[in-house]
Formats: C-alpha cells, sequence, structure tokens
C-alpha cells in the first residue's frame, strides 16, 4: 500500500484521511504498514474518493518470494 505517499501529496495527514474515509487511525495504520491481509472494495472505493485517485496509485504488487536485493522487473 501506498496510502503514505498519496498522504504526502496532498499533504493531507492520516487523521484527517481516516475520519474521512470512515477507518479508524490504527487500521490506517495497519493498511499502511502491508500488515493488512484484505481490503474491502468499499474501503478502496472511499479511499479512491477521497484521495481523488485510481486502486493502482494505493497498490503496490510486491513478489515475496523474490530476493530483497532482486532488481524490480517493469
Amino acid at each position: 500500500m501506498r496510502i503514505d505517499v498519496e498522504l504526502a501529496r496532498r499533504k493531507m495527514s492520516v487523521g484527517e484521511f481516516a475520519e474521512r474515509v470512515g477507518l479508524t487511525p490504527a487500521n490506517v495504520a495497519v493498511l499502511k504498514n502491508g500488515r493488512a491481509k484484505a481490503v474491502r472494495f468499499s474501503t478502496l472505493e472511499a479511499m479512491c474518493r477521497v484521495l481523488d485517485c485510481q486502486p493502482g496509485d494505493l497498490l503496490e504488487f510486491v513478489d515475496e518470494d523474490e530476493p530483497a536485493d532482486t532488481p524490480a522487473r517493469g
């Protein structure tokens, strides 16, 4: 999750974001830190609406089976 990048671009605090999306700041932290196992589509939609972005701006696939020192493909 790249929530922190999008928040920084908009100069929005985690507290304001959480309130506008309808999440607790603790749940936003879980999403930001990559500890969430799932995200409801309704939550993703709310985050995109608040940040005026697309899901791809918030989500990034990271292959956990690939060694950390391997260069990213793209």
